[in-house]
């Protein structure tokens, strides 16, 4: 099942791939996520004994997705957090030697940013 994440005009579209046709499966505000098209379906597992930094995505029942560079994703298992991230915030994700996650804001050089 391939999933994307589209983001325009400040919502946030949960699509999922159809007989070749892209179809909304939920729209919610976009939170803070820039305008974009995220394919999520394209996401790595969390590697627990690294640390990620990037922009959270999108938060589902399950998983928490981040955006970890350009066009690269990763992620999480939701329960593996206390209370995930929201979605738009910019954060350093490592885990404990529980296998819990710990949840940082990001560094400066860390942090996604647009340049003008």
């Amino acid at each position: 099942m391939r999933q994307r994440l589209l983001v325009m005009n400040g919502q946030c579209s949960l699509q999922q791939e159809d007989q070749d046709q892209w179809r909304n499966v939920k729209v919610e505000k976009a939170k803070g996520v820039k305008p974009g098209i995220y394919n999520i379906y394209t996401a790595n597992k969390a590697d627990k004994s690294k640390a990620h930094s990037g922009v959270i995505l999108y938060a589902d029942k399950t998983t928490v997705y981040q955006q970890v560079g350009k066009g690269q994703y990763v992620s999480h298992d939701r329960a593996d957090f206390k209370k995930p991230p929201e979605p738009g915030e910019t954060k350093r994700i490592s885990y404990s030697e529980e296998g819990k996650a710990v949840v940082a804001e990001a560094t400066l050089g860390q942090s996604q940013s647009r340049k003008i």
